[in-house]
């Protein structure tokens, strides 16, 4: 495990760095394919923990907004795929689930982070979402996310980039 994180942090107007992950039900995702049209990445810590649940239901249940807008949704963790597909099945979730076991693509995007709970100090995925346009750069990012409003807010961001 890294004593610190090698990757600064992605800021607005930098190309996003690309990947390819393997998502629960649709093969392999790689962002430089989507390119011409805008992509949401939430990254959350867990799946099936109260906070992520909710978030990954939230982007679920908002699918069809983000589809009319022009924008993919994807969640991504560290969760392996079967775990994913479990948290699919048991939400009855429709946005795709990558899974980047290796925490390479959180480090790239500056997400896989020292964090601090009970008095412990361990690695994780701090709760961040991105929101890519459909030229590849980063057109904005949430840090530290608070589920409760946050899809409206991230689904009023694509409307905005899109329109």
């Amino acid at each position: 495990m890294p004593t610190e994180n090698p990757y600064t942090a992605i800021e607005t107007g930098e190309n996003a760095p690309d990947f390819s992950l393997p998502s629960d039900n649709s093969g392999e995702i790689t962002l430089s394919a989507l390119q011409g049209q805008a992509v949401v990445l939430f990254f959350y810590p867990k799946d099936n923990t109260p906070g992520c649940t909710r978030e990954a239901c939230e982007f679920s249940s908002d699918k069809p907004a983000f589809d009319a807008a022009g924008a993919q949704v994807f969640g991504l963790s560290k969760d392996s795929l079967k775990k994913h597909e479990n948290f699919r099945k048991k939400h009855d979730l429709t946005v795709p689930l990558l899974s980047d076991a290796d925490s390479d693509t959180c480090e790239k995007y500056g997400v896989w982070k020292e964090k601090k709970m009970y008095g412990k100090t361990f690695w994780g995925i701090e709760r961040t979402t991105v929101l890519i346009a459909a030229d590849g750069t980063i057109a904005r990012i949430w840090r530290k996310v608070k589920v409760p409003g946050h899809v409206e807010e991230v689904l009023a961001a694509v409307k905005e980039l899109t329109a």
